[in-house]
């Protein structure tokens, strides 16, 4: 399996931060990896959605796996022998603050070659996303 988490804290309420999370279509305005974005249903397990990043002639095709309103969704792509499982998830903390996470996960019986591979293509812009979207989140 190969992992990668990355987290930031925000003054930004988890029910501020879950409405921009649930409306998916609203994405590429704080994520520049994806430059067009279908979803195929309401925010809950089971639907699935199609993320073109930029320069890309072909959508990532993902399924939501894990929706806890104003806490946490799951995302899963499943490519057969690998399946790539990202969770993101809202931590109030005792401060008042909140600790915004994205954890990704690549397991199957591929993963050890894929993994090293693709994990850090995928995660590589995790800081740049999760700033954008405390910036969103906290204006």
């Amino acid at each position: 399996m190969w992992e990668y988490e990355h987290s930031v804290e925000t003054t930004a309420s988890p029910e501020t931060l879950w409405r921009h999370w649930s409306s998916v279509e609203q994405w590429p305005r704080w994520n520049a990896g994806i430059e067009k974005i279908e979803i195929d249903g309401p925010f809950e397990v089971g639907t699935t959605f199609a993320m073109t990043p930029p320069g890309d002639d072909e959508p990532v095709r993902m399924r939501l796996t894990e929706v806890v309103p104003e806490k946490l969704f799951t995302d899963e792509m499943d490519a057969g022998d690998f399946v790539v499982r990202t969770v993101h998830a809202l931590e109030p903390l005792a401060s008042g603050t909140t600790r915004v996470v994205y954890r990704t996960e690549i397991s199957g019986p591929a993963a050890g070659q894929v993994g090293p591979q693709l994990g850090p293509a995928i995660t590589a812009d995790f800081p740049d996303v999760l700033a954008a979207l405390v910036r969103l989140a906290e204006s």
